[in-house]
């Protein structure tokens, strides 16, 4: 599957540093396809979903999703391309929804609040995002070695959170400190921690803040 994405341009207000006039990433809908096309892609979707909540992840195979959703595996392998990207497809609704929130949703995650409130805001909505779809999270970005850096999805990530910093910090390498930042919410970080380290959201939610604030300030 080819993850499409079209971007929005930032309106300029007077406290926006120059930076922030660049262009930032939106989730795309999906180009036209033929009916055939979307009611495959639909099936082997849902195939997934019920697969996955019923014999967990790992035990899941293209093969298995093609079986139940009765198609062909080729069929499965041209829509999706690797298991992978149909993990990431199962993801696209919610990250599109919270893409929709950034841009036009309410203070503090949407546009209106305080530069470091929105930041933290969006920590705290991407934690919230993980602590709902940990595991899909979690087998999409580790579905081949630098699988998660590779999606849109973290291209659009990287970009808000640099864009913010960057208002708090214009003399800061906004680049870098984002990406450090969103090294903090990496899904095997994150797993260890809820589940061998006993680190609960709320503490988690706390060091987020922490460290974003120190990167801002």
């Amino acid at each position: 599957m080819v993850r499409l994405w079209h971007t929005a341009v930032v309106p300029r207000t007077e406290s926006m540093s120059p930076m922030s006039r660049v262009e930032l990433p939106v989730v795309g809908e999906p180009a036209p396809e033929r009916a055939d096309a979307s009611r495959n892609r639909q099936k082997i979707l849902e195939a997934a979903r019920r697969l996955f909540a019923q014999r967990g992840l790992a035990e899941v195979t293209m093969e298995t999703v093609a079986r139940e959703a009765g198609v062909g595996k080729g069929t499965v392998f041209r829509r999706f391309g690797d298991r992978g990207a149909l993990l990431e497809a199962l993801l696209d609704e919610q990250e599109r929804e919270l893409q929709e929130r950034l841009l036009r949703g309410p203070p503090p995650l949407g546009p209106g609040a305080p530069t470091r409130d929105r930041l933290t805001a969006f920590l705290d909505a991407l934690l919230d995002l993980w602590e709902q779809h940990g595991k899909l999270v979690l087998a999409s970005e580790t579905s081949a070695p630098g699988a998660r850096y590779r999606t849109g999805a973290y291209a659009a990530w990287h970009q808000h959170t640099m864009l913010l910093l960057a208002e708090c910090r214009p003399d800061a390498d906004a680049s870098l400190d984002a990406h450090l930042l969103l090294a903090a919410l990496d899904a095997q970080l994150l797993t260890h921690l809820r589940e061998e380290a006993a680190v609960d959201r709320e503490r988690l939610a706390r060091g987020l803040r922490e460290l974003a604030t120190r990167l801002s300030a």
